[in-house]
């Protein structure tokens, strides 16, 4: 035999075995592969249930937060007796852990913007009658959606309010 005859048996030899070796595996892991899929059948392994144990675990779990703070918020406010009234607020932005500050720095102005026209639009006698959390919910639902409405990307979750002066 020649050596070119010699080299193409040997790689035909050789495909012969690896083939032989895949067909092997694939014939004895399908019995397991199958065992495996119906004990997660069983367990309720399907991707509805994946996602709400997933979710029930992201509930349990404690997050890790940055904070950034926007502070004196001063909105001048009339009062049914026709007097000024001041109201100073010091929002703090919650963000996730590895936000990046500058992000947090450019939107100040935005924020600033968005509160300044939300609380100017209400009366001194309406603002002093929301509680702490009403107002938080609020001033974040505002936030959000003035955020949405010129198509930015929030870079917080919650805003909260940390001090509140009305005078």
């Amino acid at each position: 035999m020649t050596m070119p005859r010699i080299m193409l048996l040997f790689t035909v030899l050789n495909l012969l075995i690896a083939g032989g070796g895949v067909a092997g595996t694939y014939f004895l892991a399908r019995p397991l592969l199958a065992a495996q899929a119906q004990a997660k059948a069983a367990e309720g392994g399907d991707a509805a249930n994946k996602d709400k144990d997933k979710a029930k675990a992201e509930e349990t779990e404690p997050a890790e937060f940055e904070f950034f703070p926007v502070t004196k918020v001063i909105v001048s406010l009339a009062g049914a007796d026709n007097r000024e009234h001041y109201f100073v607020i010091d929002l703090v932005l919650q963000a996730s852990l590895g936000t990046q500050q500058k992000k947090l720095q450019q939107i100040d102005p935005m924020v600033r913007n968005s509160a300044v026209a939300h609380l100017s639009a209400l009366t001194y006698e309406q603002l002093r009658g929301k509680s702490i959390p009403a107002l938080q919910a609020e001033l974040e639902q505002v936030l959000l959606a003035d955020f949405a409405a010129r198509k930015v990307v929030a870079p917080f979750e919650h805003v909260l309010v940390s001090k509140l002066i009305v005078q």
